[in-house]
């Protein structure tokens, strides 16, 4: 051991303990959390200030950023160059801060994670909001303290005027704690300040009528509010952010979703190699092309999509696997008196409000002193000017400029001291201070005297005199306000509102982000407007969704507007209204049961074919869809047990099961009902039990039975017999349920192939047992045509009629009056030659159909 060496000897396990607390509270105090006055940690408090000390303000030119690191690094803050140029990068990013306090000219990266260019390469200057940061720092408003060499003095704070930690919010990772305080927009947060300050007790319910929420640089959707309030009451919570984007249709109907803005502090270029690795894995479907076109006018990403597929249901699943939705934890953690603390939205307020008051409280004493001071050097010149032949003659009479200033110090140019006093006496003591106080038996300060010596002559003259005593008479005004903002407090509460306001008016700018009131987590049902929209399914198995307004009504006996265009020898085989939200449940002619939401059918327009069915369900090719029922919920399991379905086939075979046997959708679909060799499905109806049931055969002859003749049985039963038939050619062509206690008001439309209909009261067919020929309809003759419809109509209903050649016609029931069962009905629709009719729905009629078309009775 070298000589005058000691070793002490410690316990490893306290050394341990106070080297960790002395590291993390380093940390927590020097490096990672903000300040809650300023929202500054010392790094970016180091730039702003060194920028600052340098001239490089709002109004001078840019300097090299090289130069602004060195002056920071060299003279306040001994670390790394990469920290102090990547935090004034930081500062610069309008993607990154809500409102950026470094100008930056160069490049300064990119929302694409792009790296700045090397600092001497870029250049930068103080943005213009940055001066309400450190206006006031010569002021004596805040303290400061020695660099990390003590040779320079550093402020512990930026005299702020605005509330910084709120609008930029700030994020860091100290020891044993963190930070993310969320971005706010200012015009909000100075409104909510100015409400805190008229009305300190102010509730957090209160505040939030001011302040809306987060508010963030790169735009976006907040959803919900509950995670927002749980923010601004505990300090702690979440907020869900999503990307703007919007599904827009072209004119070939293909639909392309457009992102417009995304999720603060989301990556844009990993965002979009997210979604085409999404694409290109299969875990999200129906995404043909995704392109960056974005450029400086602003942000820009297109997702072109599949045909078969849906805009609406892709971006859902976007939301779901990619940071276009993003959550975000609130923890505001940050210093307060040099402790870390966690605030709420109204501590913060608080929090600032009481500094602005000392920083307001320090200005104002600094201005006062300044003024006191300078009222106490022009009473000094008063009082020579007002002896100006005394004085000069004790100048020219004195041996140096000591003995002038001690013989106008002790007023050897006054003749009659009690006449000066008695003059003087008032002014004197006005402007004193302790510091300015004039020594026991002396006249005039040494500060006096030293003024008077350095008098130009040119104050001599009678303009200068003058001059004098106005500035004296307005800072003796001024010295008054100043101690009347010093001793009254609703002033200073009064200069807190004034100067937030002009920061509001100089910088504050609309919110950018929208806020959504929903609550509840988003699903893909959310998404969509719960619309009633018009469904068709062709023949060979095209299917879409419309808009139920693009089919304008018009009159019976009209031709009609141009509806789906079919491929050849294809024609629109159902067509039906239903609500987006909705379950379909689709029946095929085999027998089969496929489940489907209304929205998930892809949207177009009433011109377009649609798209194919089997893209949508995994239905077998050799089967055909023939019948649905569209269910509001399949959960309700009082809803599924009190209502059945109903089947119909070809062959007059009918069967009733439970929908709760249907409720339970799987991928692949189900067996519904046995079909016979030879027969197919037809026609599937929901019923509560009280229903009356309704088929027609091709021939006109109609049966009427009630629900109760037909046994509930199990989901793979065949059935039992509905209607006897005449021939093997004879089939039914429609069946129709009605409940006796609810559709008193509904009447029977039969419609044939050639456009003849007519609509009977339901009661008109008499009840016979199930299973019998039913009663005559109508009779079907070349002129008529067979039957080819069977439809429960009313007279607020309207009827869409549908060609085999696509023509469609939209008709009101009212204008087609109630007849007897017996009679031969009236035309429904021009035919052309070699067309007839191919399918028909009822609409809930809308109000728009013409009065001008009556049908003539065949």
């Amino acid at each position: 051991m070298a000589e005058k060496q000691r070793i002490i000897p410690v316990n490893i396990e306290d050394q341990m303990k106070s080297a960790y607390i002395d590291y993390s509270m380093s940390v927590i105090v020097s490096r990672a959390l903000p300040d809650v006055r300023d929202g500054l940690k010392p790094v970016h408090r180091r730039v702003l200030f060194g920028m600052n000390e340098l001239g490089v303000s709002f109004r001078s030119s840019h300097k090299k950023s090289a130069r602004i690191v060195g002056e920071v690094l060299g003279k306040y803050h001994p670390h790394g160059d990469s920290s102090v140029y990547d935090t004034m990068v930081r500062m610069a990013q309008d993607w990154s801060l809500r409102y950026p306090l470094v100008d930056g000219q160069g490049n300064f990266g990119s929302m694409d994670g792009d790296s700045p260019a090397a600092m001497r390469y870029t250049e930068a200057r103080l943005e213009r909001i940055a001066d309400s940061l450190l206006g006031d720092l010569d002021k004596d408003t805040v303290d400061y303290q020695f660099n990390f060499d003590d040779t320079l003095k550093e402020p512990t704070v930026l005299p702020t005027k605005i509330p910084n930690l709120l609008v930029n919010g700030a994020s860091g990772i100290a020891v044993g704690m963190a930070t993310n305080m969320l971005p706010h927009n200012l015009n909000e947060v100075v409104d909510g300040i100015v409400a805190t300050v008229d009305k300190p007790d102010i509730s957090i319910d209160e505040l939030m009528h001011y302040i809306k929420g987060p508010d963030f640089p790169t735009g976006g959707i907040i959803y919900g509010v509950d995670g927002v309030r749980e923010a601004f009451e505990t300090g702690r919570g979440r907020v869900v952010l999503r990307g703007r984007a919007e599904v827009v249709v072209d004119n070939d109907d293909r639909e392309t979703i457009i992102i417009s803005e995304i999720p603060y502090q989301v990556n844009k270029s990993v965002l979009v190699a997210k979604i085409a690795e999404l694409a290109n894995e299969g875990k999200v479907e129906g995404i043909r092309d995704v392109r960056d076109e974005s450029d400086r006018d602003g942000l820009r990403i297109v997702i072109e999509i599949k045909r078969d597929a849906l805009g609406s249901i892709v971006l859902s699943y976007l939301y779901k696997y990619t940071p276009l939705q993003t959550s975000y934890g609130v923890n505001n953690v940050c210093l307060v008196k040099g402790r870390p603390m966690t605030l709420n939205l109204k501590d913060q307020i608080e929090e600032f409000i009481e500094f602005r008051l000392e920083v307001i409280q320090r200005r104002t004493q600094f201005e006062l002193n300044k003024a006191l001071a300078r009222a106490h050097i022009l009473i000094g010149l008063l009082v020579a000017l007002d002896y100006l032949d005394e004085v000069i003659a004790l100048i020219r009479a004195s041996a140096n400029v000591d003995d002038a200033r001690d013989g106008l110090m002790r007023g050897d140019f006054i003749d009659d001291k009690d006449a000066f006093w008695a003059k003087f006496r008032d002014l004197v003591e006005e402007a004193q201070t302790d510091e300015l106080r004039v020594a026991s038996g002396n006249v005039l300060s040494e500060a006096q005297a030293k003024a008077i010596l350095e008098m130009r002559l040119q104050k001599l003259t009678g303009l200068e005199l003058d001059k004098i005593r106005a500035e004296y008479a307005e800072i003796r005004e001024l010295i008054d306000d100043l101690r009347d903002i010093l001793d009254r407090p609703e002033r200073q509460r009064d200069i807190v509102k004034e100067e937030l306001l002009d920061v509001k008016t100089r910088f504050g700018d609309e919110r950018r982000s929208e806020i959504s009131l929903d609550t509840a987590d988003i699903s893909i049902t959310d998404m969509i407007a719960d619309d009633d929209v018009v469904v068709t399914i062709s023949k060979l198995g095209y299917i879409k969704r419309t808009n139920v307004e693009e089919y304008r009504a018009q009159s019976r006996g009209g031709r009609g507007s141009r509806g789906s265009k079919t491929r050849d020898k294809d024609f629109v085989e159902h067509l039906f209204i239903a609500s987006n939200h909705n379950y379909l449940l689709l029946f095929t002619d085999k027998g089969r049961c496929f489940w489907l939401r209304i929205y998930e059918i892809p949207e177009a327009s009433k011109q377009s074919a649609g798209r194919v069915i089997r893209n949508i369900i995994a239905m077998p090719k050799d089967e055909n869809v023939r019948a649905y029922i569209s269910v509001e919920d399949l959960t309700d399991e009082e809803f599924l047990n009190s209502h059945s379905i109903i089947f119909a086939t070809k062959r007059g075979i009918v069967k009733k099961t439970s929908l709760e046997a249907y409720s339970r959708p799987r991928t692949n679909g189900i067996n519904a009902i046995s079909i016979n060799e030879g027969d197919e499905l037809l026609e599937v109806r929901l019923t509560t039990g009280n229903s009356h049931v309704f088929l027609a055969s091709r021939k006109g002859q109609a049966i009427h039975f009630e629900e109760e003749k037909v046994r509930q049985m199990g989901r793979n039963a065949a059935g039992v017999r509905g209607i006897s038939l005449q021939g093997a050619e004879d089939e039914v062509v429609g069946m129709v349920t009605i409940d006796h206690e609810q559709d008193q008001d509904k009447t029977i439309l039969v419609v044939s192939a050639n456009g003849i209909g007519k609509r009977s009261n339901w009661d008109d067919y008499r009840i016979t047992n199930r299973g019998g020929k039913g009663v005559r309809t109508m009779k079907v003759t070349d002129k008529t045509g067979e039957l080819v419809a069977l439809k429960a109509v009313n007279e607020e209903d309207d009827l869409m009629i549908t060609n085999r050649s696509g023509i469609v016609i939209r008709t009101g029931i009212d204008s087609l009056r109630v007849m007897r069962r017996d009679t031969q009905g009236v035309r429904l629709i021009n035919i052309e030659k070699g067309d007839s009719i191919s399918d028909v729905a009822v609409v809930r009629n809308d109000g728009e159909v013409p009065e001008d078309a009556v049908g003539e009775e065949e």
